[in-house]
């Protein structure tokens, strides 16, 4: 005689893992209002329907920025300088002294202004170090 299931016994699937931020937790607990957070999950999913996710991708915020930003790097020489630069220090060639170190600190300052122009006109703000705030642009 074949053993059959009690009706009683109900399998479930595996259960689903859901990471969020400190952040995104408090937010979820706030708009549960008291509810159980996998409760509300299911229900705002399966009730009230799927919204799609906000893309990852950052929009372009500031247009003038990131104008400026090109425009930069169209009239700057960086690049080739750099190249150049790369050459005579494997030749053995470059010399160390102040208008040179001069000249990589003016490169790394002109680079790191791009970087930043670039994050903030995307829309991300940038990270900046107590001495990065008193920078002007190049």
């Amino acid at each position: 005689m074949a053993k059959n299931p009690t009706p009683s016994c109900k399998t479930y699937p595996a259960p689903f893992s859901l990471r969020l931020s400190k952040q995104e937790r408090k937010e979820l607990k706030k708009l549960a209002n008291g509810q159980p957070l996998g409760q509300y999950i299911k229900d705002a999913i399966l009730k009230h329907g799927m919204r799609p996710a906000p893309t990852r991708k950052p929009g372009i915020q500031d247009q003038k920025l990131l104008a400026k930003l090109l425009g930069a790097l169209g009239k700057s020489r960086i690049a080739n300088n750099i190249n150049q630069l790369a050459k005579a220090a494997n030749s053995g060639s470059l010399p160390v002294n102040e208008e040179i170190i001069q000249s990589l600190k003016d490169a790394v300052s002109a680079i790191q202004w791009m970087r930043d122009t670039l994050i903030e006109g995307i829309g991300i703000k940038p990270h900046r170090k107590k001495d990065d705030e008193d920078r002007h642009d190049p």
